[in-house]
C-alpha cells in the first residue's frame, strides 16, 4: 500500500536513502533539509511525489509551520521520521559550550518538537508511525561521544514514554537504532583541540582508530534504511530497532552488565523501603 511519508534532515546519510528508497517504491514523500535546492534530483524525477521544504528543527515556530504546511499538501502523513542530528566527536572537557548546545538542541529538544507538530495531525486522521532515529549510541556509551549519548539516551527515554501515551489513538512508535555505519555522518562531526590529559586514554585510543581508519563501519547504509522501511509495516510497531551487528553485541553487553549491576545492589535498593524490608536476606 502506498505510504505517504515525512523526513527531517533529507540532504544526505539516512534521510537521502529514506527518500530515495520510499520514492522508489511508489511513495510520497515530504523531505525537510536546511537546502531543499539539494534535492533537485530527485523531484525532476519524481515529480509531485516528493514536496521539499526548509527545515531547521532548532526552530520551533518553523517547525510548526513546516508540520503543518506538509499535511495541507498530502491530506494524510502515514511516517513521520526523525532523521535530523548533529554529533560532537570530543572528550567530556574538550567540547565547547556551543557544541553541547547543538548538540542537545538538534537531537533532543529538535526531535522532540517534531514529535509534538505531528501528534495533533495523526490523532485526528486516527492513525500513523513515527520513526525515531537514535543509534547504537542510545542504549551503550562510547569514548568521545558523551554529548551526543545524552542526547540520544535523552531522545529514547522520551520516546518510550510517547509509545504508551500514544498508542490508544492508533500511532506507533519505533527508535531505530543504527550502529556504525558509513554514511559521511563521521566527516560531518564536531571536533575540538585535544586535550593532552585525555589522549592517553580511551578518549584518545578511539581517536587514533579513527584517524588511522581502523575504526570499524560494518553496516551496508541501504540495508539500513530498508529495515527501517520495512518496520512500519509492522504491527504492532516495535519499540526499538537494532540495526547493526555493534548495535547487537554492544546493546546486549550494556544490558547486561547493567542488569548485573542492579542484581548486585538487591539488597540495598529493597533497605530504603518504609517498615519491614521485604525480600533483604
Amino acid at each position: 500500500m502506498t505510504k505517504t511519508w515525512f523526513i527531517t534532515g533529507t540532504s544526505s546519510g539516512f534521510g537521502r536513502l529514506l527518500t530515495e528508497q520510499a520514492l522508489a517504491r511508489g511513495d510520497r514523500v515530504a523531505a525537510t533539509l536546511r537546502r531543499p535546492e539539494t534535492l533537485d534530483d530527485l523531484r525532476a524525477v519524481h515529480g509531485d511525489r516528493l514536496w521539499a521544504a526548509r527545515l531547521d528543527v532548532d526552530d520551533a515556530q518553523e517547525v510548526s509551520a513546516v508540520v503543518d504546511k506538509a499535511f495541507a499538501v498530502f491530506g494524510t502523513i502515514d511516517v513521520v521520521v526523525n532523521n535530523a542530528g548533529f554529533g560532537v566527536f570530543a572528550a567530556v572537557e574538550e567540547a565547547t559550550d556551543e557544541q553541547i548546545h547543538r548538540v542537545v538542541e538538534t537531537n533532543l529538544l529538535g526531535s522532540i518538537r517534531v514529535i509534538r507538530a505531528v501528534l495533533p495531525h495523526l490523532r485526528n486522521q486516527g492513525h500513523g508511525r513515527i520513526l525515531q532515529v537514535s543509534t547504537a549510541g542510545g542504549q551503550a556509551a562510547y569514548p568521545n561521544f558523551s554529548y551526543y549519548h545524552a542526547s540520544k539516551w535523552g531522545i529514547e527515554g522520551f520516546c518510550e514514554t510517547v509509545a504508551q501515551e500514544i498508542a490508544p489513538f492508533g500511532i506507533g512508535l519505533t527508535i531505530a537504532e543504527p550502529g556504525a555505519t558509513p554514511t559521511g555522518f563521521g566527516g560531518a562531526l564536531g571536533t575540538a583541540p585535544v586535550m593532552s590529559e585525555y589522549d592517553a586514554g580511551p578518549a584518545g585510543a578511539v581517536r587514533r582508530a579513527v584517524e588511522e581508519g581502523t575504526f570499524q563501519l560494518p553496516n551496508d547504509p541501504a540495508r539500513v534504511t530498508q529495515a527501517m522501511i520495512d518496520s512500519v509495516d509492522r504491527e504492532p510497531a516495535p519499540l526499538r530497532l537494532p540495526l547493526g551487528s555493534d548495535t547487537y553485541h554492544d546493546v546486549r553487553a550494556a544490558l547486561t552488565a547493567r542488569l548485573a549491576e542492579l542484581d548486585a545492589q538487591r539488597d540495598t535498593a529493597l533497605s530504603v523501603v518504609r517498615g519491614e524490608p521485604e525480600g533483604v536476606s
